[in-house]
């Protein structure tokens, strides 16, 4: 049997009509850049959240360079994040000119460890970037605690966890300003790239709408450097048809992870651990296994997708030798990095496949 780690041919089948409807009239209609459709799905997507606004962008990467640049994060600055994420959370701070000062993770959740980041702020810190990893969200109350203590920006990297729940409350609108992906393979996924960020501060919002487009307002008058960060409207049109879908989409992956917590229960597979405060939404359900290489190469033979997230930490990453780090700075990171990876969790897997999936898993570890 064949079960691929994620299948959006399945999701398309299923809202082809209504999706090929809107992208036609996009089409036809000729306006590709910003428009009422745009601005449509801004306002669902900020009513979706609960969010004040919400400023449609060309992709979560830009999405968080353009955050750092509205809090006026400058070179020289410092920024503290996660050393385990995807790389554009550290990339971005980089691209600025600013410096990632890196934490580790908490063991159970994988996400910033909140208890290691005041030994980390120095007179240069000016945000902390906490990522909702693989759906579910940091713990953020001492977070903002902190924030709050010291005077810093927070940006919540929410590329994972559109829709994730914090204490009841929607991840991306308890910082300053919250960052979303629309990558294809995401819960809510586009038809390419795209982004959005989210605030409650009227300034942030308008200085957001400016940078997204040169830094211009109005049209030819730049009050400020921006760039061209403006969210598609054909990626618009297709994300709204997509976000009512969005809830149930979320709920069948809890339900296909209570399936593998149930058929993992008692073996030398270690599932997820979400906490009681915290409504995921699995972007990825991450296993920690032993063996894991060989895993990968077994489950690839039987016809089981996987992948990897993430197999070097930024810390270790060439690019960052520069900061200093070496093997060992970041244990429980370098520990996630080496023995974890990711299941098949799509909403539209069917019984069997899952079945299959854990069976097979089993299987290799008797």
């Amino acid at each position: 049997m064949k079960v691929p780690l994620l299948d959006l041919k399945a999701q398309y089948n299923s809202i082809k009509t209504d999706l090929d409807r809107a992208l036609l009239a996009v089409v036809e209609s000729q306006v590709f850049i910003n428009g009422p459709v745009v601005e449509e799905f801004e306002r669902a997507i900020a009513q979706y959240l609960n969010a004040k606004y919400a400023v449609g962008l060309s992709s979560g990467t830009d999405a968080l360079v353009i955050a750092l640049m509205a809090l006026d994060i400058k070179p020289g600055d410092e920024v503290i994040t996660t050393t385990y994420t995807f790389f554009a959370t550290a990339g971005s701070i980089a691209r600025l000119g600013a410096k990632p000062v890196f934490v580790d993770i908490c063991h159970d959740t994988f996400n910033i460890d909140p208890t290691q980041i005041e030994a980390k702020i120095s007179p240069k810190t000016k945000a902390i970037i906490p990522v909702h990893l693989f759906g579910q969200p940091a713990d953020m109350d001492p977070i903002l605690a902190l924030a709050k203590k010291h005077g810093l920006a927070v940006i919540e990297d929410g590329a994972q966890a559109i829709g994730a729940k914090y204490k009841g409350q929607c991840a991306c609108t308890f910082g300053q300003i919250g960052t979303l992906s629309f990558f294809p393979s995401k819960n809510l996924g586009g038809l390419g790239d795209g982004g959005m960020a989210t605030t409650n501060s009227d300034e942030l919002y308008n200085k957001l709408k400016m940078l997204r487009n040169h830094g211009a307002h109005p049209k030819y008058y730049h009050k400020i450097i921006g760039g061209n960060f403006r969210l598609d409207a054909l990626q618009a049109a297709g994300l709204k048809v997509k976000l009512p879908y969005l809830d149930r989409w979320s709920e069948a992956r809890r339900n296909n992870a209570r399936f593998y917590d149930r058929a993992f229960s008692g073996s030398l597979v270690v599932t997820p651990v979400i906490h009681a405060s915290n409504t995921s939404i699995y972007n990825q359900y991450c296993v920690r296994v032993e063996k894991r290489d060989e895993l990968l190469a077994f489950l690839k033979e039987k016809g089981v997708g996987s992948e990897v997230y993430y197999p070097v930490p930024m810390h270790l990453q060439e690019c960052f030798a520069y900061l200093g780090h070496g093997k060992g700075d970041f244990p429980i990171a370098e520990e996630a990095a080496d023995h974890t990876c990711a299941l098949p969790i799509y909403p539209e897997l069917s019984q069997e496949q899952k079945e299959y999936v854990a069976a097979t898993i089993l299987s290799f570890y008797k």
